[in-house]
C-alpha cells in the first residue's frame, strides 16, 4: 500500500531534446519536458483540449536508456513519483519545483526521423 502513496501514471510527448547530464562516480540524470493532452467538451458543447507541461527526470540506468531511445515528439508512458526540491534563483530568492522522478516508463509512439 505504501507504493500507492506517491505514485504518478502520464501519457504524453516529449516537448524537447532530452537533457543529459553524467556526475562523479558515474551518476547520470536525463530531463525533459513532456506535454500530456487532455479533451473533454465545455459547457456548450465543444470539445476543447488543454495540454499541461511536466519537468521529468530519471537518474542511472534508466536515465541512459531513455537518453539512447527517446527523442522530442515521441510519446512515453511513465510510472514515477513527484519530488520537490528547493533552490535559490539568480535574485538569491528561495523557489521551490515538482518534478516526475521516472521509476518505469514505456515508449508508445516513435515519431517518425526523416531519412537522411
Amino acid at each position: 500500500m505504501n507504493r500507492l502513496r506517491n505514485q504518478v501514471q502520464v501519457i504524453g510527448r516529449l516537448g524537447n531534446t532530452p537533457e543529459f547530464k553524467e556526475f562523479e562516480g558515474n551518476k547520470k540524470l536525463i530531463r525533459f519536458r513532456l506535454a500530456v493532452h487532455e479533451f473533454f467538451t465545455d459547457s456548450k458543447g465543444e470539445r476543447q483540449e488543454r495540454t499541461q507541461w511536466h519537468t521529468l527526470i530519471a537518474w542511472g540506468k534508466t536515465a541512459s536508456n531513455m537518453f539512447e531511445y527517446v527523442n522530442k515528439g515521441d510519446e512515453v508512458a511513465i510510472l514515477g513519483k513527484l519530488v520537490q526540491s528547493t533552490f535559490k534563483d539568480k535574485d538569491d530568492k528561495m523557489r521551490t519545483s515538482t518534478e516526475i522522478q521516472i521509476e518505469d516508463w514505456l515508449l508508445v509512439q516513435r515519431v517518425s526521423v526523416p531519412a537522411a
